[in-house]
């Protein structure tokens, strides 16, 4: 499993969301970021990124991720930041 294909998996299931991978090696770092994610709390957003990627977490493609789930204006808000 590569960040491109990675990309690809969660752009299916986040057909609204700006997604951005990074990592190899089975590690990646995850940036979600959809206003789907309003109102929810991090583990539901959490979940809901893990949710598409189990079956590769199980067969080891995918060793970690790192998640960032945000909404447009969290993401917004923190790239003001820096982040």
């Amino acid at each position: 499993m590569n960040s491109e294909q990675l990309t690809e998996i969660l752009k299916a299931a986040f057909p609204d969301a700006e997604v951005a991978v990074s990592g190899q090696a089975g590690k990646f770092d995850l940036r979600i970021v959809d206003n789907q994610f309003e109102g929810k709390r991090p583990v539901p957003r959490q979940q809901a990124v893990y949710a598409p990627l189990n079956s590769y977490i199980a067969s080891g493609e995918v060793h970690a991720v790192t998640i960032r789930a945000m909404t447009k204006e969290e993401w917004r808000k923190a790239s003001m930041f820096g982040a």
